[in-house]
């Protein structure tokens, strides 16, 4: 479909459909992330030492990384075969039903063991569900877009993310601010998870309402793929090592200053954990407008360019990041907070288009999962365990400060490749034709 005959109404219905879906699965991957450096250490793992403790906390945070590959090749798989709005749909589901579950889980007082054990698997179901949710959201923006706006409408999905942040620890703050720790500890914090059952229905009427892009629409008449992984391993392998590249510095450093700051500010700082969700929740607050500015700049600047700029900046930050933390001062803790989110947007935003345009329409959603979902792995889910490793270790500070740069160059790297490799193979014009 030509930029002309696009209907802006249905290009902006679309892009909006995926902001809310992806905005309730972020809201519930999120207040997971929140829940285990706050609250799950002493619930579900009472038996051990704090580091100990904090680890397996962590350990479950990054089970849900595990699964999403998985849920990428699964859904990838659907996505490419059935189409991207029935996929979308489950997904949703799915990942509403994993969390109000673990809203009703019996905590390890109660029925010992068991409880990790079952936290564990609704973590794994949490991870299987956003493994297929990022990359279907992020095509159906991008297919649907006009070729001077892919970054621009490919960014809603996107933002997502910094929302789903605003939400759960919005949510989080205003509960702990409402009741004592002890009730907080005790219950209040399943308030948050039950909730989801509700987003998920608002989720799924927006969702449904949306058609298939006109490019899926015209690979499905000519046949589907029949398995659409083996191709994108046979015939795009380099593209899926691009990905992955591209996404560890990205949800590295994300999840850091939304997950891994609230846990070191409480844990080993000992600071009230309500002022550090705020900064979190304000600086998340700021960072939706300069996505959208930057992945609309990125339309015209060029997204290789965009995110390696960002990677650049970023990497300034990550040098800083933990000696800035380990003041304890809340000054300069949201100082170290804001610079790091605000400087990967522009690695954040327009790294959905650049995933999409690496593949053909027949396995884009496949390619763009899986390389995605490796790159939260080595980023996103190791990166608060790494840097809690080497803090305690002989490295200390320096060392982990060094991880934290290195994954954000690799980032940039990746988008350069990737960049090339689209240029090479002609698929940026055929998402714009």
């Amino acid at each position: 479909m030509s930029e002309q005959t696009r209907s802006g109404r249905e290009v902006r219905k679309v892009a909006l459909a995926s902001l809310v879906g992806t905005s309730i699965e972020w809201y519930d991957f999120y207040i997971y992330g929140l829940a285990a450096v706050t609250v799950f250490a002493p619930q579900f793992f009472p038996q051990v030492s704090t580091l100990t403790g904090t680890l397996a906390a962590f350990a479950t945070f990054a089970v849900g990384f595990i699964a999403r590959p998985i849920g990428g090749v699964v859904f990838g798989h659907l996505g490419d075969r059935i189409g991207r709005k029935a996929t979308l749909v489950t997904t949703l589901v799915t990942m509403g039903v994993a969390t109000t579950l673990i809203g009703l889980l019996p905590t390890y007082a109660a029925v010992g063991a068991l409880a990790p054990i079952l936290l564990v698997v609704l973590r794994l179901v949490q991870g299987f569900a956003v493994g297929g949710e990022w990359g279907g959201a992020v095509l159906i923006s991008v297919e649907h877009a006009p070729e001077s706006k892919r970054a621009f409408y490919g960014s809603f999905p996107q933002l997502g993310v910094p929302i789903g942040l605003i939400a759960s620890n919005a949510m989080f703050l205003v509960l702990a601010a409402a009741m004592p720790a002890e009730a907080f500890s005790a219950w209040g914090w399943r308030v948050p998870f039950l909730l989801s059952a509700v987003l998920v229905l608002v989720g799924l009427w927006v969702r449904l309402r949306i058609e298939e892009s006109s490019e899926f629409v015209a690979v499905r008449r000519a046949g589907s793929m029949a398995l659409p992984l083996a191709s994108v391993l046979r015939h795009h392998f380099p593209q899926v090592l691009c990905g992955i590249a591209m996404f560890t510095g990205i949800t590295g450093i994300g999840y850091m200053a939304a997950t891994y700051t609230i846990q070191y500010g409480t844990s080993t700082l000992g600071l009230p954990r309500a002022p550090l969700i705020a900064i979190v929740l304000v600086v998340a607050v700021l960072e939706v407008p300069l996505i959208l500015w930057v992945s609309a700049g990125a339309d015209r600047w060029g997204l290789a360019r965009t995110i390696v700029a960002g990677s650049l900046a970023t990497a300034v930050v990550a040098a800083v990041f933990l000696p800035l933390l380990a003041t304890g001062s809340l000054l300069l803790i949201a100082l170290a907070v804001a610079a790091a989110r605000w400087a990967s947007a522009p690695m954040w935003g327009p790294s959905a288009a650049l995933a999409a345009e690496c593949y053909p329409t027949e396995v884009r959603y496949s390619g763009a999962s899986v390389g995605y979902q490796l790159g939260s792995i080595v980023g996103g889910a190791l990166a608060p365990i790494f840097t809690t490793l080497l803090l305690a270790s002989p490295l200390g500070i320096t060392g982990a400060a060094g991880y934290l740069v290195l994954i954000t160059l690799i980032s940039g790297l990746g988008a350069l490749a990737a960049d090339r490799i689209v240029r090479r193979s002609g698929t940026r014009e055929a998402v714009a034709a």
